[in-house]
């Protein structure tokens, strides 16, 4: 079972192309978005793309959060999801400074924003930020996969 992770696409469609052909082609089996899709066309792309079920937050630059929700057929609409996936309990959001968790309480904590990729293990918790997806702000372009057989996380350039 793998994760893949994304966040920080910014409308930078040739850079999400490649996402999605790298999570297609590592047979991701959940795909994770940590928000600033910014518009619906975006989220269009991992809708008709993606051969796996995906969901993701909202982030501060998405303007369109009615569109992002509608072309999503609902996979995209809060700020903070909460879910449980392959035994799992996985919190995502955008910002992980506005978060008011206990770590412990999750697997798997995965967040954006920073546009800087990180990966710490806390106790049990994973942490991970993939960095951005986009690369407009730093000029480097990533997302990451969690493999939860093997329990490694790897940061992919784009």
């Amino acid at each position: 079972m793998i994760l893949g992770i994304i966040s920080d696409s910014h409308d930078n469609l040739p850079k999400l192309k490649k996402a999605i052909t790298l999570f297609n082609k590592k047979n991701v089996n959940l795909v994770l978005h940590a928000g600033d899709y910014i518009a619906p066309f975006s989220v269009g792309m991992l809708e008709n793309n993606l051969k796996c079920a995906y969901f993701g937050v909202f982030g501060n630059c998405d303007g369109e959060k009615d569109g992002i929700t509608n072309r999503s057929n609902g996979k995209v609409k809060n700020e903070i999801l909460e879910l449980e996936k392959f035994n799992r309990r996985i919190f995502l959001i955008h910002d992980i400074a506005k978060a008011k968790i206990s770590f412990p309480d999750y697997d798997i904590v995965i967040f954006g924003h920073t546009h800087k990729e990180s990966i710490e293990r806390r106790e049990h918790t994973w942490i991970i930020n993939p960095g951005e997806c986009g690369g407009w702000l730093t000029g480097s372009s990533s997302v990451a996969t969690l493999d939860l057989i093997s329990n490694t996380v790897k940061i992919h350039r784009l």
